[in-house]
């Protein structure tokens, strides 16, 4: 995997959660660098997941339909701009 487009890193894990992942990984046939695969996979959606939830608070107090309005006027505008640089 080492390319020099990739950073080592050293994680300490529960025995454990090394034994389950492992297994998980073996079960599935995954080779050498499916761990590295596995991990960089996990932490991808995590970061995903807290930002989704992060974006979810700041908006728990608009009213229902709200985003829904603030995402079709944002739209409409991103669209507006883009036929006005095409046209």
């Amino acid at each position: 995997m080492p390319d020099g487009s990739t950073t080592r890193w050293t994680v300490s894990v529960s025995k454990d959660t090394d034994t389950s992942v492992r297994r998980f990984l073996d079960q599935r046939g995954m080779k050498k660098g499916s761990l590295s695969k596995f991990i960089e996979d996990a932490v991808k959606w995590r970061v995903f997941d807290q930002t989704i939830a992060e974006a979810r608070g700041k908006f728990a107090d608009v009213p229902e339909g709200g985003v829904e309005a603030l995402l079709g006027e944002a739209v409409a505008a991103a669209r507006q701009q883009a036929a006005a640089k095409a046209g």
